[in-house]
């Protein structure tokens, strides 16, 4: 039997209800399929302890956190020390996700514009990547970015993303990764990955958004980290590269972002 190559699900959400009580097949049947590290995301501040515990309990689980933009207007307002403290822990590598999302919650999109701004500040303060969900907000999200990137550098990755191609282009030119998800192996989804092709493939990342968003041939199904290797392997296609070759290249795409990875596995 092939091994398969290493892969990390840079965006997952292990404490989300979907996966009570299961965690340890999810992480074995992850291990089986190559997936052997993963990022959980918490999208509200006061459960941050819970996917900290994740992390802390689980050697392949990283974490994030940050205050979701469609959670903005519910959660209190997150400060850019709240943010800053959370990154004393060694396996906090990331902030957010934060970001801008119209699509579902535009009535309020001055607070989460507010967010996204405390979110940028602490990014640009720790040198932590920015995790950014983006929908029906591009030019919004155009103007922040850049005016932002401006004032201060940082680094960012934008989730699943799914948006047009002239955010597409500003992310890129600005430095900043693109992940690919389940939405890239939908049939229906080629200007998704004809926007991918014409991005440079060292600022790439794969991820499932797990349980969201299951990849083709599990769509319709609970996504979970295990189902990276789908969407990796289209993600190859795309790129019109190995899978092998293609793993490695996002395998070293993640560590260069989300360099504090490094840092732990040199001290573990």
């Amino acid at each position: 039997m092939t091994t398969p190559p290493l892969i990390t699900d840079s965006h997952c959400h292990l404490d989300f209800t979907d996966f009570e009580g299961e965690l340890p097949d999810i992480l074995a049947r992850a291990a089986e399929a190559g997936v052997h590290r993963m990022v959980t995301i918490c999208t509200r501040l006061r459960n941050e302890p819970g996917v900290r515990a994740l992390a802390e309990a689980n050697s392949q689980v990283f974490y994030a956190a940050g205050t979701h933009p469609m959670s903005a207007a519910e959660e209190p307002l997150a400060t850019v020390d709240e943010l800053i403290a959370l990154t004393a822990h060694p396996k906090m590598i990331g902030i957010g996700e934060t970001g801008l999302d119209y699509h579902y919650t535009a009535e309020s999109m001055e607070i989460q514009k507010q967010s996204l701004r405390v979110h940028i500040e602490a990014a640009q303060r720790t040198g932590l990547p920015l995790i950014i969900h983006a929908r029906a907000a591009d030019n919004d999200m155009i103007d922040i970015l850049s005016a932002e990137y401006r004032n201060a550098p940082y680094s960012c990755v934008m989730h699943c993303y799914c948006s047009g191609p002239e955010l597409a282009q500003t992310c890129v030119d600005l430095g900043f990764y693109l992940s690919m998800s389940g939405i890239a192996t939908f049939p229906k989804s080629q200007e998704v990955r004809d926007i991918f092709a014409a991005a440079p493939i060292e600022q790439i990342l794969v991820e499932t958004d797990s349980p969201y968003l299951a990849p083709v041939p599990r769509r319709g199904k609970r996504n979970e980290p295990a189902y990276t290797a789908y969407t990796a392997d289209v993600g190859a296609d795309v790129f019109g590269m190995d899978i092998a070759d293609f793993a490695a290249q996002t395998e070293s795409n993640f560590e260069r972002l989300f360099s504090k990875v490094t840092t732990y596995k040199a001290a573990v």
